[in-house]
């Protein structure tokens, strides 16, 4: 009877304890030193769980110069046993003059206090200057709730002042990653072909898991990807590792590459066709000069490009990989690497077109341009509706408006500029679990806006966030708004969650640009426009956006042309997004104007340049005020985004009384029930 009794409790013990949160702690993790304590000597630390009924085994590393190790097996119930001492450093801070009898014993005592939370006490003497010192340490291990972190609360019986010592750590096979920094050199008999060749690792090895992240000198377009890598090491538990050549990357990566295409530096556009060779083969974009480093790591020669196209123009180029690769190409994204022309080449954004097997081509959408043209629609007209162009057209040949309204004529979008970096890094990059985006409303549901008899301005930074003034000087210190590219929701999610993540209070963030992202409604085709115009709908419920910008150069196709829109196109947007409280139109100063049921839509009544002058913008804002009498006056402001909200700021306080800077909201509450404006539209 006895035995059956002790069988019955001990497969009672083991059913209770099979498949508790005990062993989530199996495995081995990592520290994170950037939510951690300092470690002073040790630069590395990993800890390594075995959780078994009854007892835990636990690894503890700290290195790597000077490497530390124990191991230790302990009974969980609570009862003090003797550990021996293998290594007498005082491995928890090495610069302090404590020493532990290697040989001897420690008393240990481990307890689950909870099944996310182990106890583990250690009890021994240590020698010190003036002899002995008995010390009692307290190790309290704490599971996350999504089983992703492990943290370590430190406590010791002599230290009674101080900061809580705390070590965190994440899955050991958990967001490894390495990062490179790249130079703000682009030029073809420079930099470019190390860096363009690393871009083509980056679009290959990222493919299976974010491996590889580079960061940008103080001159690139996109100014904060240092910021960025800071926050995904704090925030999203990453740990990176610095490479600093492309032979170090390749010594890393070369398993994942299936070989190299050789392009020549004296043709431009031979690198921009590798891209797609490279992106179909899983290859890398080198010169000759790097063909030793790629040999060395065994990578063998897909095409060679020297010569092949000598004399050439960019249509016959083109014209030819059309011929052989394009039937093996996305038909979901399109690749333009414009932008620069010339002696310089800028193709961060060719990571994710070779992720994706995109074709590459920076071709002329400019109708004059009568060969490429015809080539560009050729390729157009058979991507799928509703897919992506990604990148930016080449300022060389054509113009901005030029290009959207072609590719809004095919019912695509516009996604990024040819400078974009790291999306095929953080396209695998989620949110973090139970992350919700949240904008700063200041809209009061039942509350009523009554303006005063005054001028009321509302402040937009033009061309999206990563561009714009978002880590210089003055944000938060006024209410501004800030453009989001909706689609990077899916394409940059982390990237997204940085920026709600550092919002303050005044900034609001809202839709932009037309459509799920860049593309002219008045080009757009009419069978496509509401399906469009639905999914931005869908966008901007997940990131938690009221308000929608439009704007569309398709008139005239030029810069500071009409960018009014007919009343057709303004109610297609007000039927399709009945959530939205207020729409905005234009880019520079614009004349279309509507109210409905109280949702206003309002252009720009004024753009604020960059390099105009402090005191001649607030002259400006001033005489719009004088040629507007009516108050309330609601005057919207579009900042161009080289400049920073600290001098945006600096604009303002030039103003009189009668200005107040509020925030778009409001700003819009106000003005669809107080209109003071016109109803004005496209004829």
């Amino acid at each position: 009877m006895k035995t059956i009794v002790r069988l019955w409790f001990a497969m009672s013990v083991l059913a209770g304890w099979a498949g508790g949160q005990e062993e989530a702690f199996n495995g081995k993790w990592k520290l994170i030193k950037a939510q951690s304590s300092n470690l002073d000597y040790f630069q590395q630390a990993t800890l390594e769980f075995t959780v078994a009924p009854g007892k835990v085994t636990i690894m503890t590393w700290r290195g790597p110069r000077r490497p530390f190790e124990e191991k230790m097996t302990v009974k969980t119930n609570g009862q003090p046993q003797r550990v021996e001492i293998t290594d007498g450093a005082f491995a928890d801070d090495l610069f302090m003059a404590l020493k532990l009898p290697a040989g001897g014993h420690k008393e240990v005592t481990a307890q689950w206090e909870a099944k996310n939370l182990l106890k583990v006490t250690e009890s021994f003497s240590a020698a010190t200057s003036q002899g002995t010192a008995n010390l009692r340490v307290t190790r309290t291990f704490e599971l996350s709730a999504q089983q992703d972190l492990l943290t370590c609360r430190l406590t010791r019986s002599t230290r009674k002042t101080g900061p809580e010592i705390t070590f965190v750590y994440k899955r050991d096979n958990a967001n490894n990653a390495y990062f490179m920094k790249l130079a703000d050199d682009w030029a073809i008999n420079s930099q470019l072909p190390e860096q363009a060749c690393l871009i083509s690792v980056q679009g290959i090895v990222n493919q299976k898991a974010p491996l590889l992240y580079f960061t940008f000198g103080p001159e690139y377009p996109f100014n904060y990807t240092e910021d960025l890598r800071q926050f995904l090491e704090t925030k999203r538990h990453f740990s990176f590792r610095q490479l600093t050549s492309l032979d170090e990357a390749l010594e890393v990566f070369h398993d994942q590459i299936k070989g190299y295409v050789i392009w020549d530096k004296n043709v431009r556009t031979s690198l921009i066709v590798a891209y797609t060779l490279a992106g179909l083969e899983q290859g890398i974009v080198l010169t000759e000069d790097l063909i030793p480093v790629a040999r060395k790591y065994g990578l063998k020669e897909i095409d060679d490009f020297r010569s092949r196209f000598a004399g050439k123009s960019d249509y016959e180029i083109y014209a030819w990989a059309r011929e052989k690769y394009w039937s093996r190409c996305s038909r979901d994204v399109i690749t333009w690497l414009g932008g620069a022309h010339g002696s310089v080449l800028m193709p961060a954004a060719a990571d994710y077109g070779l992720m994706k097997r995109t074709f590459f081509s920076d071709l002329s959408a400019r109708a004059s341009d009568t060969l490429e043209y015809g080539l560009t629609n050729s390729l157009l007209k058979e991507m799928k509706p509703l897919s992506q162009v990604w990148g930016w057209h080449s300022y060389k040949k054509d113009t901005e408006e030029e290009m959207i309204t072609l590719t809004s004529s095919y019912a695509l979008t516009s996604d990024g500029l040819n400078t974009m970096p790291n999306t095929s890094f953080l396209v695998g990059v989620p949110t973090s679990p139970g992350f919700q985006f949240k904008n700063h409303h200041k809209i009061v549901a039942g509350k009523t806006y009554r303006p005063e008899k005054k001028v009321y301005l509302a402040l937009v930074q033009t061309d999206g966030l990563g561009i714009g003034a978002w880590v210089r000087p003055g944000r938060g210190s006024i209410p501004y708004a800030w453009e989001v590219s909706l689609k990077f929701v899916n394409l940059s999610p982390a990237m997204l969650e940085f920026y709600y993540d550092q919002a303050t209070p005044n900034d609001y963030f809202i839709a932009a640009l037309s459509g799920s992202s860049y593309m002219y409604p008045r080009a757009f085709p009419k069978k496509w426009l509401p399906q469009e115009i639905e999914l931005a709908r869908g966008l901007m419920a997940k990131l938690d956006l009221r308000v929608f910008e439009i704007m569309d150069y398709a008139g005239d196709k030029t810069e500071a042309g009409d960018n009014n829109l007919p009343r057709a196109i303004v109610d297609d947007y007000f039927r399709g997004m009945p959530e939205a409280i207020g729409f905005l139109n234009g880019y520079y100063a614009a004349n279309t104007f509507a109210v409905r049921d109280e949702r206003p839509l309002l252009s720009y009544d004024y753009y604020l340049a960059a390099q105009r002058p402090e005191a001649a913008v607030a002259a400006d804002l001033t005489e719009l005020a004088e040629v507007n009498p009516a108050r309330p006056y609601f005057l919207l402001v579009h900042v161009r985004e080289n400049s920073d909200v600290a001098r945006v700021k600096r604009i303002c306080d030039l103003l009189g009384a009668g200005f107040e800077v509020v925030p778009l909201d409001v700003f819009l509450k106000m003005a669809g029930a107080n209109p003071t404006f016109q109803e004005q539209y496209l004829p």
